[in-house]
């Protein structure tokens, strides 16, 4: 390998500033999301096994995940035709702040007004980071890829550390202490990007027009009318999460729209730009499903570890719930050197898998970690009165979730940047995000749906019986809080049965679809 092609190699000084920005975001948000389905459960709603409070908790996960997700479209268009990148970071990391220590407030009014804050600080955020990052590379730069794969990692490793932290910490010492936690990472994130956005070319993430930014409407900037809009609008979110059967009402038509926008807007390009944006609708819905299943993480998953999985580690100390959320962004930081390694040297060769079959083997491996949590029953024991099923299913469970996530969403991303036109880039980006949106309304569906009592709980036990993990007085002397047990892990498996072939069989689905899509990439890889 000559110099100049070490040269051509080494990614850009200022991914690893936007990298630790985003590593600090991201810890107070998965933080907060640590903890927040058991915080609503075990202390708002104090019953963890009323169905009804149950599906609540879930309900108000789905539509907050939902509306995190919706936000970054319009924050995309805002960044695009006026606020550039920098300042919409600079809002939303000031926003988020302010919402995750609200949050430290326990009560329910706090709860919604918290949530709201930081949905709308995410909002401004969340796609004007990673179109930042996408700033740095030409189109054609074959760094582009690895460089969002390191990206990724900076989200992971502040996944990772925060339900070790705060997540620990506030189900351990007290929830308040776990949710201020998060507030102060946010606010390091905060510092870093401020300190060194002057790191980045001078039209990287500029207002794309300060004319218009500094126009005044009755005696006020269009910019401080943007701050003025975002508080306002707090009331607005609250609602939508307290009443989150609206918001899903609200929520489904205009994803549809805005979907029905960008395909308009497809149809009056030519034809290179047209089937561009075609793969990008194609892939959408594909990452749709992805994320509506692997946001089970949130809610179902967590129930689950912390109702039917042997937390002992060997039994020294039961690990937390919460912590068990920090498998996925660790493996992602120990494998995702060796996935960015992988596509370049795969690049060089000219053997890369191209986006499309990487996202169709995501979404397989992704149903085969299901399958793996399913296949776990089988080896179900009884302690302290209910049935448990080893945790080494769940996290192989959450490492092909991982494998699959590195398969898919940093190359989505970098895919996004790569097909988008120029002039609508951050909008396209923010309605990636969107399809994040859907998703959590979709899941907290499927979520719900493992609150239902199913029946099927001797058949469990029946296949642990036959597999010798359990003896027939165990299970025909069972109690009727243990028979209770035993049909809540059968009402997990059932869905995640399900889930995990629905989502082999849409893996399948798109790897016939790979040829097409290829085709309209024009090149793009």
């Amino acid at each position: 390998m000559d110099k100049n092609q070490q040269v051509s190699e080494k990614q850009p000084r200022e991914l690893y500033m936007l990298f630790f920005a985003e590593m600090w975001e991201r810890f107070s948000f998965y933080g907060m999301r640590a903890l927040l389905t058991l915080y609503l459960t075990l202390q708002l709603f104090e019953d963890l096994a009323d169905p009804e409070k149950k599906a609540k908790a879930i309900g108000i996960y789905a539509a907050y995940g939902a509306l995190v997700y919706t936000t970054p479209f319009f924050g995309g268009l805002l960044a695009d035709k006026l606020l550039g990148y920098r300042k919409s970071v600079i809002i939303g990391a000031v926003l988020m702040t302010i919402g995750h220590l609200v949050m430290a407030i326990e009560t329910e009014f706090f709860l919604y007004i918290a949530l709201s804050i930081l949905i709308i600080g995410n909002g401004f955020f969340k796609p004007s980071v990673s179109s930042i990052v996408g700033g740095l590379y030409k189109p054609d730069d074959p760094r582009r890829d690895g460089g969002f794969t390191i990206f990724y990692m900076g989200i992971n490793l502040g996944a990772t550390l925060a339900p070790l932290a705060c997540g620990a910490i506030g189900e351990m010492f007290g929830w308040s202490y776990g949710f201020a936690l998060a507030g102060v990472g946010m606010f390091v994130g905060l510092l870093v990007f401020s300190k060194g956005q002057h790191k980045l070319e001078k039209t990287n993430g500029v207002p794309p027009n300060m004319e218009k930014l500094k126009k005044k409407i009755m005696g006020l900037s269009m910019e401080v009318l943007i701050w003025l809009g975002a508080f306002v609008s707090v009331i607005i979110f609250a609602l939508l999460v307290k009443y989150y059967h609206v918001t899903h009402l609200i929520l489904g038509p205009f994803v549809l729209i805005v979907l029905g926008y960008i395909f308009v807007t497809a149809l009056r390009s030519e034809k290179e730009e047209r089937e561009r944006m075609f793969v990008i609708l194609i892939l959408l819905l594909f990452t749709t499903l992805f994320w509506t299943f692997f946001e089970q993480a949130g809610s179902s998953i967590t129930l689950f570890t912390n109702e039917n999985v042997n937390r002992s580690f060997f039994g020294l100390f039961d690990v937390p719930t919460t912590v068990f959320q920090s498998f996925n962004p660790a493996f992602i930081i120990l494998l995702g050197p060796m996935f960015a390694k992988l596509w370049l040297s795969l690049n060089k060769k000219g053997k890369e898998p191209s986006t499309p079959l990487k996202f169709a083997l995501g979404i397989f491996q992704l149903g085969l970690g299901f399958l793996a949590m399913v296949f776990g029953a089988t080896f179900l024991t009884e302690e302290n009165g209910i049935v448990v099923i080893p945790m080494l299913f769940v996290v192989l469970g959450y490492l092909l979730h991982t494998t699959g996530e590195l398969c898919l969403s940093p190359v989505g991303l970098s895919m996004v940047t790569k097909l988008a036109p120029k002039r609508i880039g951050a909008m396209v980006m923010g309605a990636w995000f969107l399809s994040s949106a859907a998703a959590h309304l979709i899941g907290g569906f499927i979520a719900t749906l493992t609150t239902n009592e199913t029946n099927e709980g001797e058949v469990i036990g029946q296949k642990a019986l036959d597999a010798g993990f359990i003896d027939k007085a165990q299970l025909t002397s069972s109690s009727e809080s243990l028979l209770s047990s035993y049909d809540g892990l059968a009402s997990y498996t059932s869905v995640f049965n399900n889930v995990g072939f629905i989502a082999l069989g849409s893996g399948i689905l798109l790897l016939f679809l790979v040829p097409v899509l290829k085709k309209w990439m024009h090149g793009i890889k």
